[in-house]
């Protein structure tokens, strides 16, 4: 793999085709590599399923979103700790460098109140991995906003050693993405690209169909000393076809490739051989 950085697909972005689909998709459009959003799809559990796929269509696994959803919180384990050392045992048997995770859930008590302890127990056993905590928003319900996040929605206000930043969840919680990276600095290792209106929900809209500083953001990585993975986050779940859904995802691509790439040099093509 060149020295760029690496541009991945979330399997998330394929919702509701299944993760083989996004392993199928990341080679048509010319994706760097995956990154596998673990759920109730059965593949996206499986270290052996997935690497057949990589093989398969000879795309590295880079990243690991460990089950943090709240449709995934019976996925391995309904303990959030089982949850958390699965991913790691995953990321590690894919070679996956990366971890994305969420803080925790305001009713998960226990694992909120141990969480910056316990997580420096998993990063112990796993040294080569990074645990990048990603930025979440507050959530509007019944005219109210709430933070379903402990202690917050914001990971820089307790202070991790990685991050993941979300421009879609910037939108929601309505700050400023660049602000956001500033804060992260050198820890921020990871980046979920997808764009958002700031009109209080989580998007994913197509990088560049919102109003988020994307390329902005993208272009101010090489001088963060960014060493990480961009991967795209977008929702494509009304697509009214296979087609339109790969185009989605293609569109996505060559803006993350356009705004990625040194302003002295050319585009480089996504099609793969």
């Amino acid at each position: 793999m060149s020295s760029r950085v690496p541009v991945l697909l979330s399997s998330s972005s394929v919702f509701p085709e299944p993760t083989a689909a996004a392993f199928e998709m990341a080679a048509t459009v010319g994706y760097d590599g995956l990154e596998v959003m673990v759920w109730t799809d059965r593949v996206s559990q499986d270290a052996g399923a997935l690497k057949g796929l990589s093989d398969h269509y000879d795309l590295p696994v880079l990243s690991v979103h460990a089950p943090c959803l709240l449709v995934t919180q019976r996925v391995w384990s309904p303990d959030p700790w089982e949850r958390l050392n699965r991913a790691a045992q995953l990321a590690e048997t894919l070679g996956a460098p990366t971890v994305v995770v969420h803080p925790p859930f305001s009713w998960q008590r226990d694992y909120a109140k141990n969480f910056a302890a316990g997580l420096a127990k998993v990063q112990a056993r796993h040294p080569d991995l990074s645990f990048a905590i990603e930025n979440m928003f507050p959530v509007k319900m019944a005219g109210r906003w709430f933070v379903p996040y402990t202690p917050g929605w914001d990971p820089t206000e307790t202070g991790f050693d990685a991050y993941t930043l979300d421009l879609s969840h910037c939108a929601a919680s309505r700050i400023n993405a660049l602000g956001m990276a500033d804060k992260m600095g050198s820890a921020l290792k990871h980046v979920h690209l997808g764009d958002g209106t700031g009109e209080g929900r989580d998007e994913h809209l197509v990088p560049g169909r919102g109003n988020q500083p994307c390329a902005e953001l993208l272009r101010s990585l090489s001088a963060r000393g960014f060493k990480g993975s961009v991967a795209l986050e977008v929702s494509t779940r009304k697509a009214a076809s296979r087609a339109v859904r790969e185009a989605d995802l293609r569109e996505s691509l060559e803006f993350a490739r356009k705004h990625l790439a040194p302003a002295d040099s050319s585009t480089p093509a996504i099609t793969r051989a």
